[in-house]
């Protein structure tokens, strides 16, 4: 049972997350498809094909970061920008939007990109790029190196894992983790209260529309900088900006550094966090390069249905 929160108490809260979007009217609306993920959860998502002009066999699937939705404006904005190059396939993770089932922060949400990569496959994209923002950025990486919990998949039985083909030709990620459980800035510190507590669980889904998971992680994931190294040969690009408040530059020169030659950096100067703070010159310079890039890697991603030695 969820516990009552104070209103003095939520606003507090949510003058101090700072999300600029909340509140603000949703940019897409419409019917949406269902995508169904190999522990059974329901996912919201939507397809959007390529303007005129762009490269019709070319998909980007794009992940948001936590709190986000496909309907949200500022994940509309980055898909509007990508389908100048490609068609883009948006979804809500588990536990956001209309998508059932409960958010485990980085955890389970590798089964909901690989349902989107398949999907995208499905639609007869022959290359796909994943792009993923924040949370969404930690679970590319972790999809991208072939990472699933195998005794949490072994134990669920998800034997669906096997016909899945959701094979990536280049990895975005975008204001992502380089480890988790860290404490070492303000909003992240918030975030904690949020994800770790009853109280803090409440406010979320109260202000923010995310339902989390109260279990927590039995064992948990690996760290995106320890998987990093499992992606190559397939090319990552790791962005992040000089005035990202919640992780500093350092969590992605630790994923870029582990993920080797294949991997490209840039940090960028006076950019934010993740897709409330992307610039329309940034997500334009990501999509020509996931171009030249998707056409190098030619499907060597291993995806998360390929489960490590």
């Amino acid at each position: 049972m969820m516990v009552p929160v104070p209103a003095a108490r939520v606003r507090a809260l949510v003058a101090a997350a700072g999300r600029r979007s909340i509140g603000r009217r949703a940019a897409r609306s419409g019917p949406d498809d269902v995508l169904v993920t190999a522990d059974g959860e329901r996912l919201s998502a939507r397809h959007d094909p390529p303007s005129d002009g762009a490269d019709p066999a070319l998909a980007f699937v794009v992940a948001h970061g936590f709190t986000g939705s496909w309907r949200r404006p500022d994940v509309a904005a980055v898909v509007a920008l990508l389908r100048d190059s490609g068609g883009v396939v948006s979804f809500d993770f588990r536990g956001h939007g209309a998508s059932t089932g409960r958010c485990t922060v980085g955890d389970l949400e590798v089964l909901a990109l690989a349902t989107a990569v398949a999907h995208a496959r499905g639609l007869g994209y022959g290359r796909v790029v994943t792009v993923g923002w924040s949370m969404g950025a930690a679970v590319a990486v972790l999809h991208a190196a072939g990472t699933l919990r195998t005794a949490w998949s072994a134990a669920a039985g998800l034997d669906a894992l096997g016909v899945l083909d959701d094979r990536v030709d280049a990895v975005v990620a975008v204001s992502g983790p380089g480890r988790w459980h860290f404490r070492g800035s303000a909003p992240m510190r918030r975030a904690h209260v949020g994800f770790e507590t009853r109280f803090g669980r409440a406010v979320v889904e109260a202000v923010f529309g995310a339902r989390l998971d109260g279990g927590g992680w039995d064992p948990g994931p690996e760290p995106p900088d320890a998987v990093a190294g499992r992606i190559a040969p397939t090319p990552l690009l790791v962005v992040h900006g000089d005035a990202d408040q919640w992780f500093g530059t350092d969590h992605a020169r630790w994923v870029a550094r582990a993920a080797g030659p294949t991997a490209t950096l840039w940090v960028e100067p006076g950019f934010g966090h993740a897709e409330a703070s992307a610039r329309p010159d940034l997500v334009r310079r990501i999509a020509a390069w996931a171009r030249t890039a998707a056409a190098e890697g030619s499907g060597a991603g291993p995806g998360s249905a390929r489960m490590p030695a």
